[in-house]
């Protein structure tokens, strides 16, 4: 049997240890504590998910994580990722408004802001290499790859492999052991 990487089972624990923290931990501490532990998630999914050679400009390019329209994080996700890599990258964040300004980046948390371009920012995307999370209702099943969704006072999440597929990534499987697994639902024409 294939011994994994302590570091692995380090990130492997988080998750778990995410994934325990009970409602009343969340309400006590307001919405900030949400996005610390989103922020977490999102560095934790970079760890589990492998990108194509062609997502990065130079081998040794940053890890860029992009967050569209409204950033619900505040300082959360700059204090998660500062002075973290990804596979020996250093993480970089971006912002921005448009989907275009973020084409480059590995992965692209859409804020709720952007609900009702869903559609149009994944083709703008089309099958770039690049790990879509968003909160907002229904991502996953609508083409994007993780999405966040509250369950008993817990932050859960889904995960759409078939979309990541598509665009090249590969979800390792003890991510997917731990998400609910999704399919993109055919659009209605």
């Amino acid at each position: 049997m294939k011994r994994q990487p302590a570091g692995l089972s380090i990130v492997i624990w988080c998750f778990f240890s995410l994934l325990a923290l009970d409602g009343m931990t969340c309400r006590a501490t307001g919405e900030s504590r949400e996005y610390q532990i989103k922020a977490a998630f999102l560095l934790n999914f970079a760890q589990f998910i492998q990108w194509p050679a062609n997502a990065f400009a130079t081998p040794d390019a940053p890890f860029v994580i992009g967050v569209l329209g409204d950033d619900p994080f505040r300082a959360a996700l700059d204090q998660t990722v500062e002075g973290e890599t990804v596979r020996s990258r250093k993480i970089v964040l971006r912002r921005g408004r448009t989907a275009d300004e973020l084409k480059d980046c590995q992965m692209i948390f859409l804020g709720k802001s952007e609900e009702a371009h869903v559609r149009e920012i994944l083709l703008r995307l089309g099958k770039s290499p690049v790990l879509t999370v968003s909160e907002i209702r229904g991502f996953a099943r609508r083409g994007g790859i993780i999405d966040f969704y509250p369950e008993g006072g817990k932050v859960r999440f889904e995960i759409n492999p078939g979309a990541a597929e598509e665009r090249g990534l590969k979800i390792n499987s003890q991510l997917l052991s731990l998400g609910r697994i999704v399919k993109t639902e055919k659009e209605e024409n």
